[in-house]
């Protein structure tokens, strides 16, 4: 079982697309369509279902899900294991918020390279229950995540908030807004319950979806309204097509920092936490 196709089935778990996977793993279809069916048959089973509405995963490939996660974490920690020390003395595991992956993965390891340019590390988007339990068996050593889940081994720092703007196809009033065609955005506990203390319309929403980017292809194709990540929104609102509802609420969504209670007094961990903190600013 080969690790890229381990790293080819998570990609495309997440994006639900053959045509993003490949653009974002830098593959033709037809190479992601390969690593895909060489899994299944090593398998023995069926991971992905392809229709009109997009790519899903299987019961199988659900029950697989958590495995090739952990297949992907042993391998992080063997390559780890047998790098010389003088190529890379540290290796940090980090997690991150799904929804805040694309648009911070890419400055924060910018600024972690700067601030520790001797480290290597492994970096998976994932969702926060999963990464606190990642942290506290030890499989993560930071993470920058929505919602806490306490545990007595586990340290929590507020970083701040994300924050969430409503747009739509259809109209810039929320009193105009037609909750048949509107996406329900779910991205976190917290964030669940002020969106319908706002817009308790909302919930009458067909469609829900717990990730930006999935939102705004959804948009992108059939139009309507949803809250999305207000510095994700720029490529549909240059379209001219979108506009902001310009009554409705901001949403800040509030960002923590995670780490193991051994680690948090540790000199790394505050690197990291500067290094969060930076890049969250920009969000």
């Amino acid at each position: 079982m080969q690790s890229d196709w381990i790293d080819t089935f998570l990609d495309l778990a997440e994006t639900r697309s053959f045509n993003r996977s490949a653009e974002r793993l830098g593959l033709t279809q037809s190479t992601v369509s390969g690593r895909i069916a060489a899994l299944e048959a090593e398998l023995g089973a069926r991971l992905f279902t392809r229709s009109r509405a997009g790519t899903d995963l299987t019961t199988e490939g659900l029950k697989f899900l958590p495995h090739a996660r952990a297949i992907r974490h042993a391998h992080a920690e063997a390559r780890a294991a047998v790098t010389p020390l003088g190529e890379a003395a540290i290796h940090i595991r980090l997690g991150i918020q799904s929804d805040l992956a694309p648009p911070l993965v890419g400055p924060w390891m910018e600024g972690l390279r700067s601030r520790l340019p001797d480290a290597s590390f492994y970096l998976e988007p994932d969702f926060s229950a999963q990464m606190c339990r990642d942290l506290a068996t030890g499989a993560l050593d930071f993470a920058i995540l929505y919602t806490p889940h306490p545990g007595p081994d586990l340290h929590f720092t507020t970083l701040g908030e994300a924050r969430y703007r409503l747009i739509s196809s259809d109209t810039d009033r929320i009193a105009d807004l037609d909750p048949r065609r509107a996406i329900r955005a779910n991205f976190a506990p917290a964030f669940e319950m002020a969106h319908r203390a706002a817009l308790p319309r909302m919930a009458e929403a067909p469609v829900a979806a717990g990730q930006t980017a999935t939102i705004l292809s959804l948009l992108a194709r059939l139009g309507g309204s949803a809250y999305v990540l207000e510095d994700s929104a720029g490529e549909l609102l240059a379209t001219g097509r979108f506009r902001f509802v310009t009554d409705a609420p901001v949403i800040g969504q509030p960002v923590h920092a995670a780490t193991h209670l051994k680690n948090r007094t540790k000199p790394l961990y505050r690197t990291l936490m500067r290094a969060a903190q930076a890049v969250l600013a920009k969000v």
